[in-house]
């Protein structure tokens, strides 16, 4: 562990986060980034038109692709991070932090953090917003390990107080944000955009808020696929219950898959369209494949910002 994090005391979600890192390092050669690990915190992808004399040569022969040397006005860029703290995204209920069985509210907090990881290696500033109902928290954009600390202790107090029926307010909470963001950001939310039919179009104006403040917004549609879109149930009877109205309906799963997967299907391609619409980057997160995805989307934006 780095002597500068020492004094804190690191909880088990952030030593998960770490893990993620770590482990995509390793096996960053297997990736699009390929001899990239050690040095894309120091270095950019060369341009056309750039000048020629900040290329670093020895990178290059050990990559076959372009780069320039960044220096510190470059690399301070700001990320403000929303997670969607609604009782929908604590589904499936788990006891615990654990990389190999979340809820989309864990998957979505380590992701948080792993990046955070990254971002503090580099310099470069992060906030975090919670929101349901209201805005559980905020706070602006810093670089320093304390506020990592704060952020850290932020999401796993949210996990502990979970509430049941605690809806979503996505509209309200999404201007609040987008007012209090100054500066230009890298936004990132996480969020199964699960809120009320009657907030359904409008949110989408909130997300374009966003985008009229000049920000770059990448959406995490956060869901466990296999359950909530697929719909795949065993064929016995179930009792269905709405975490945020605490609705109950008993029925056969296989009696309503058809259907349900039909509504499920246009309810995604709905979603990927509003964002193409607003130039939103839309980004499919299974809670059950991993974090590597969420990374890759990290470096690829961070790249284009």
């Amino acid at each position: 562990m780095d002597l500068k994090q020492s004094k804190f005391n690191f909880s088990q979600l952030n030593i998960l986060a770490n893990q993620i890192v770590e482990g995509f390092m390793s096996g960053i050669h297997k990736s699009p980034f390929h001899g990239y690990s050690a040095e894309f915190d120091e270095h950019r992808l060369y341009n056309k038109g750039d000048s020629t004399k900040f290329i670093d040569w020895k990178l290059y022969a050990k990559t076959d692709k372009l780069y320039t040397k960044k220096y510190e006005d470059e690399t301070n860029l700001r990320c403000h991070f929303i997670l969607d703290n609604s009782s929908s995204m604590h589904y499936p209920r788990v006891d615990k932090f654990d990389l190999d069985n979340c809820s989309k509210y864990t998957f979505s907090s380590i992701s948080i953090l792993a990046l955070i990881n990254i971002l503090l290696k580099q310099n470069d500033a992060f906030g975090l917003s919670l929101f349901s109902n209201q805005i559980d928290f905020n706070i602006s954009e810093k670089s320093s390990y304390n506020q990592l600390q704060i952020v850290s202790n932020t999401l796993e107090k949210h996990f502990k107080n979970q509430e049941s029926s605690k809806t979503t307010d996505t509209l309200k909470s999404l201007h609040y944000i987008a007012e209090n963001l100054k500066r230009r950001s890298l936004v990132f939310i996480f969020s199964d955009m699960f809120q009320n039919e009657s907030q359904s179009k409008d949110v989408f104006e909130a997300l374009r808020h966003l985008k009229y403040n000049k920000h770059q917004v990448i959406l995490f549609h956060t869901t466990d696929l296999e359950k909530e879109i697929n719909f795949n149930f065993s064929e016995f009877p179930r009792r269905f219950i709405d975490v945020e109205s605490q609705k109950k309906i008993d029925l056969y799963p296989e009696q309503v898959k058809e259907d349900y997967q039909n509504l499920a299907q246009s309810f995604k391609s709905d979603l990927l369209q509003k964002c193409r619409q607003y130039q939103i980057k839309y980004v499919d997160a299974d809670i059950n494949k991993g974090f590597e995805k969420v990374i890759l989307t990290y470096l690829l934006e961070k790249q284009n910002f």
